[in-house]
């Protein structure tokens, strides 16, 4: 029982190293391809609504509560990574890209979602520290192809995609043959097409979807537009940076502090870390002009970096919150949902980020991603939730 918690992390790092496989390469990419400069907005995007078509099918279909988690979970996997293979192929356009990033984002909710299914159905007792380390596994995953890129610059930047696709399908494999069904799973035995609408009336869970709603109108827009960030700074302050390397430091932190507060929730009820956490990024919103017009590189990354932290370690409090509040036997189910509104508001904010991008300075830019902390933090009213 004790080896399947790491099991089940490893495999979810590897398998959503498929998540920002593109965005580690865009700059190369843009060149080879002649992309336009808004590409990077409309790739992550493609990759969401991808992600968010998946949740709804996951979701109406109850997949993850009906079928076998690991098989679903490996299945995903393999078709997710052979949608992230097509981008290397040669004579690809920047339309074929987005429809391919689009295709890894639909079976990643075969990978994300599930893998918070099999932790819930292994461990009741202490699923927030499950799922903190479950949610730094993917924010790590999601981090990595910025590392590959930055280690392996002299290379093309295919290499990327071809290493990304890979782990993919080792981490569904280990899935499916080293974690079985969990002892706490409860089989759907019908399709319940009321499940969407009913777990919305649970006040307890709607006020934990509610409150990762403002996390996730913040959370991939930060993600995806930190490299521009740098590159900004860089250039108004004439400081040289490894890009690839300072975006992997900044997202992969994230993993940190959502196994902290996995950890600390053992001691600490998970909503209070929760808005402690959107709290702390929602100041950094605040903040972000100052510490970019600032010309200390020091305070500059070590803001970036507390940044990083904060913005994630909400996310796995949030998760449990939802899990401990939804009935069992549509728990999977329940958390599909949530994840499936929660990319929409993020697609929602980083086509705004994009929008805005050319018209405004890019040190004000990031003021628009506090309004998810503040409305999230708004309606994350006390309500009695279920112990951890």
């Amino acid at each position: 029982m004790k080896h399947i918690l790491p099991i089940i992390v490893i495999a979810q790092f590897l398998s959503t190293s498929l998540w920002f496989a593109g965005n580690a390469v865009l700059l190369d990419m843009a060149a080879d391809l002649n992309l336009a400069p808004e590409y990077l907005g409309h790739l992550t995007s493609a990759v969401q609504l991808g992600f968010i078509a998946g949740t709804l099918v996951f979701a109406v279909l109850t997949i993850a509560d009906k079928f076998s988690p690991s098989k679903v979970f490996l299945i995903s996997a393999v078709i997710a990574a052979c949608f992230n293979l097509g981008v290397s192929l040669s004579g690809v356009s920047g339309l074929h890209i987005l429809l391919l990033r689009f295709g890894t984002g639909f079976f990643l909710a075969g990978i994300y979602p599930v893998g918070m299914k099999i932790a819930a159905d292994y461990f009741q007792k202490g699923l927030g520290k499950s799922l903190g380390l479950l949610v730094g596994a993917l924010v790590l995953g999601t981090a990595f192809p910025h590392l590959v890129r930055s280690m392996t610059n002299e290379l093309p930047w295919r290499f990327v995609i071809y290493t990304t696709s890979i782990l993919a399908v080792i981490g569904g494999l280990v899935i499916f043959l080293f974690v079985p069904n969990g002892p706490f799973r409860k089989k759907s035995q019908s399709l319940d097409f009321t499940v969407f609408f009913k777990v919305f009336n649970i006040k307890p869970f709607r006020a934990a979807a509610l409150g990762y709603f403002g996390h996730m109108w913040e959370l991939y827009a930060f993600w995806a537009f930190v490299p521009q960030m740098i590159q900004y700074y860089g250039l108004r302050h004439q400081f040289d940076f490894d890009i690839p390397f300072m975006a992997f430091s900044i997202i992969g932190i994230g993993g940190l502090s959502c196994a902290m507060g996995g950890f600390m929730s053992e001691k600490f009820p998970p909503n209070k870390i929760a808005k402690w956490a959107l709290s702390i990024s929602g100041v950094c919103c605040l903040l972000s002009p100052f510490l970019i017009i600032q010309g200390s590189m020091l305070i500059f990354l070590l803001f970036l970096l507390l940044w990083g932290l904060a913005v994630t370690a909400d996310s796995p409090m949030f998760s449990t919150l939802v899990a401990q509040n939804s009935p069992e036997k549509n728990r999977g189910t329940a958390l599909t949902i949530v994840n499936s509104i929660g990319f929409g508001i993020s697609v929602i904010s980083i086509q705004l980020l994009n929008f805005l991008s050319p018209l405004i300075s890019t040190e004000f830019l990031f003021l628009i991603l506090g309004i998810g902390p503040l409305i999230g933090l708004f309606h994350f009213k006390k309500e009695v939730f279920i112990s951890n």
